[in-house]
């Protein structure tokens, strides 16, 4: 299982959001406001704040999903412009579902 962890721009949520749930069998994901600059910063002449708002996207999903979400993401999060985000992925080693107690290697 690997986690798919993208950082976009807010108002290309819902696009990238239609794009996942087109996919079958689609895991699912958390969504989380953060705030972050990366090498460039913005330029603000007063009060001078370098963060930017963005949604941290988490999924969590077998390894024959992992490409299309990754591509999916990729491209409905586009823009062209400068600051669209960013998408890891990162290995699970394994997971426990709170509810029943299950501890897997893959969760999903």
């Amino acid at each position: 299982m690997k986690e798919i962890r993208a950082f976009i721009q807010p108002h290309k949520l819902g696009h990238l959001t239609m794009a996942l749930l087109e996919i079958p069998g689609f895991p699912g994901m958390t969504i989380i406001d953060c705030d972050g600059f990366g090498r460039e910063r913005t330029q603000h002449t007063q009060d001078y704040k370098p963060f930017l708002s963005k949604k941290r996207i988490e999924i969590f999903a077998p390894e024959n999903l992992v490409e299309i979400i990754f591509e999916t993401i990729m491209q409905a999060a586009h823009s062209g412009q400068h600051g669209d985000g960013k998408v890891y992925i990162l290995d699970v080693l394994e997971g426990g579902r709170i509810s029943n107690g299950k501890r897997d290697s893959d969760l999903g």
